[in-house]
């Protein structure tokens, strides 16, 4: 526990990893999924993202929040686990009904102050933001000061990620019919982000999986240009990990700005539902 006694808390959909989370006692609200023979599952602990894949031939599932009950029993173990307050970091708004149902509930802890921070981002890159919170929480920032530091880091994170098929994205309703259709004609293959209000929209298009790869490069090295020091993540599904050599050193190689660190990400089980097997990722944050 921190000295000051602020719990971290997120959602499985910011992919912090675990072993970071065991270390920094970060709290997870586990996002869930759904087969149509009633079967649920929480993301990361009762299905990993390997059997969401093996049963993708059967079924492609639908993914749900978790539930107020579940998002206040998470706050009411930090309180009884000797924390005063929390700083919970979540998925973006627009692609997720997370972040509402975590401010209703902790409006409701009235003796255990809370700030609910919006990523505007998802997966790793939702993920960095998490752990500047543990970096801020740790180096004993103040409380009333962390929500400001946080959404200016938001700003300050940029993802971009691409995938083999777009149907999946679709069928869960990430993506609307006029991405869908440009990536269902000659081998187009968008490159996609999250824009200023964290939905997905299309950052470019490529002809061909190879090209999407090397645009993504491209765009996060533009991304990285106007920071002086930054933080780069990669991020590939087990399909695509052959590739995390490639655009890693692709990534030293052509970002000029001091990198203080490159991280490695896999997906879990309640993303890799909605981008499928194939998915190709990165980012940057400034440091």
């Amino acid at each position: 526990m921190n000295s000051q006694r602020i719990a971290v808390i997120t959602d499985s959909g910011t992919d912090t990893s675990s072993e970071f989370c065991l270390e920094h006692d970060v709290r997870i609200m586990p996002l869930r999924i759904i087969y149509s023979d009633g079967s649920t599952f929480e993301s990361g602990i009762d299905i990993t993202s390997e059997e969401v894949v093996r049963r993708f031939e059967r079924e492609i599932p639908t993914t749900s929040l978790p539930s107020p009950q579940q998002i206040r029993a998470i706050l009411e173990g930090a309180k009884e686990g000797g924390y005063e307050k929390a700083v919970i970091v979540t998925i973006s708004s627009e692609l997720s009904a997370t972040n509402q149902t975590v401010h209703m509930v902790a409006d409701e802890m009235g003796d255990f102050p809370c700030i609910v921070i919006d990523t505007k981002s998802i997966g790793m890159m939702a993920g960095m933001v998490v752990m500047r919170a543990v970096e801020y929480v740790e180096a004993g920032v103040p409380f009333e000061e962390l929500e400001a530091r946080l959404v200016q880091d938001s700003l300050d994170t940029e993802i971009f990620f691409a995938v083999k098929s777009l149907d999946f994205l679709h069928k869960g309703g990430r993506i609307g019919g006029h991405i869908y259709r440009i990536g269902s004609v000659l081998n187009i293959k968008p490159v996609l982000t999250c824009d200023s209000e964290g939905r997905y929209v299309m950052a470019k298009k490529a002809r061909g999986w190879d090209r999407a790869l090397d645009t993504m490069v491209k765009l996060t090295v533009a991304a990285a240009a106007p920071f002086s020091r930054v933080r780069l993540c990669v991020c590939c599904s087990k399909a695509t990990s052959e590739l995390f050599g490639m655009l890693e050193e692709r990534l030293k190689d052509e970002v000029r700005a001091e990198i203080v660190e490159i991280t490695r990400h896999g997906i879990s089980p309640d993303l890799i539902v909605h981008t499928g097997p194939d998915l190709v990722g990165m980012g940057v944050q400034r440091a």
